[in-house]
């Protein structure tokens, strides 16, 4: 990285799972630096959903780095999710032909909720599935599975937890860390979103914001893989070891099942 930008700037690691991500400060100048983002990176900066890229520079190892705008700013806090301006940045997202059109030259596929289902299935350990409540919730999802077929299929997000969504001093919302992208059914982000940050009573209300009205069908699809993400995050955190999370999530189950 030093020998990429000079001597004069100082570069410390920004953290995450990678460790793949660095910022780097030159006086007043600041940037935040990836190795090997997605070329994605540039369409979502062209659309404004993500902070603006300032440039990209090939290494002679074949690694690609992007140095994005560094942003004073602040993530989201629980009770902003319900801020209209969330709902319109998805729907910006979910309209996006775009963002969708360059994830299919990715190579990237519809999410099918049957292979979802299949994953879930051949991953989820034993000891697990004989507990009460993922014993229920698969037997939801097995049933339930040709039920929650939809036509519409968007890019979306996949983790819309509070902590990625980046409000800049100049009150600029964006959402950041696409790694996790997929097109799928916009339940996905809207089931988590709505589950996680608003109270059901308020879903029709912050779904009009969003652009469209909550049917049946909608909440049987947004709990369908909301239930699934679950399952997901059960055993993702039971392989790290992760107990107090796993069983936080386990316990999860019994509020999203009734």
């Amino acid at each position: 990285m030093e020998h990429l930008l000079g001597q004069d700037w100082d570069i410390f690691p920004a953290g995450g799972a990678t460790g793949e991500a660095f910022f780097a400060q030159h006086k007043e100048q600041k940037l935040f630096l990836k190795r090997n983002s997605s070329p994605f990176l540039a369409v979502l900066s062209a659309e404004g959903i993500v902070p603006k890229l300032v440039w990209t520079k090939r290494l002679e190892n074949g690694d690609v780095i992007t140095a994005q705008q560094w942003l004073n700013g602040r993530e989201l806090k629980h009770e902003e999710m319900n801020d209209i301006r969330v709902a319109k940045l998805l729907r910006k997202i979910h309209c996006s032909k775009p963002l969708l059109s360059m994830l299919k030259r990715l190579g990237k596929t519809p999410l099918q909720p049957e292979k979802l289902l299949l994953k879930i299935q051949l991953e989820m350990e034993q000891e697990l599935i004989e507990l009460e409540a993922i014993k229920k919730s698969l037997h939801f999802l097995e049933e339930e599975v040709s039920n929650i077929q939809s036509n519409d299929k968007v890019v979306c997000h996949c983790d819309v937890n509070h902590n990625n969504w980046l409000l800049s001093k100049t009150n600029k919302l964006y959402l950041i860390d696409w790694d996790g992208a997929m097109i799928a059914d916009p339940a996905i982000d809207l089931g988590l979103l709505l589950y996680w940050y608003i109270d059901q009573s308020n879903w029709e209300t912050w779904l009009e914001k969003y652009g469209i009205k909550l049917s049946d069908h909608l909440k049987l699809r947004m709990k369908w893989y909301v239930i699934s993400q679950t399952l997901y995050s059960i055993q993702w955190h039971k392989d790290k070891n992760r107990f107090q999370e796993m069983n936080y999530w386990i316990e999860y189950l019994d509020v999203v099942l009734p």
